[in-house]
């Protein structure tokens, strides 16, 4: 029986996390390499910019992990949240300053504020689409469980 107010913890989803991360930082050295390039390639997923590694960029979970835990403990474990959260559609590279400026809050809420958008060029459609994306993905896992 599942503790629906079991109080909300990180270890399991951090482990998984690190393994999503490392994972596709090989990928990013893969794409630089194909590039000519000796460091990580990515793509910024709100921008749409390239980032190199170097650059100051950050592994996010575009539907907080937080959030999922929240959503989903009174159905599914520690473990399977984990899993949920770290859903490939789910995590994303972003710079450091996106990731800072829009902390805690929904992606939505962030992008409300015009400033944002203009002050981070942030690609609107394509910030959505990803949004888009990671509920997808989410729920694929979680009908998955």
């Amino acid at each position: 029986m599942l503790d629906q107010n079991r109080p909300y913890c990180r270890v399991e989803i951090d482990r998984v996390f690190n393994r999503v991360k490392a994972a596709m930082h090989v990928t990013a050295l893969v794409s630089g390499k194909s590039k000519g390039l000796t460091q990580a390639h990515y793509y910024d997923a709100y921008t749409g910019k390239e980032l190199i590694g170097g650059d100051t960029y950050e592994y996010e979970h575009i539907r907080s992990s937080e959030e999922i835990h929240t959503r989903y403990k009174s159905i599914l474990t520690d473990e399977q949240i984990a899993l949920v959260v770290n859903c490939v559609e789910n995590v994303a590279v972003t710079l450091t300053s996106i990731k800072e400026a829009k902390g805690k809050k929904k992606m939505e809420d962030w992008l409300r504020n015009n400033d944002n958008i203009v002050t981070y060029g942030i690609d609107l459609k394509l910030a959505l689409t990803k949004l888009k994306k990671a509920d997808d993905g989410i729920e694929r896992i979680v009908k998955w469980f």
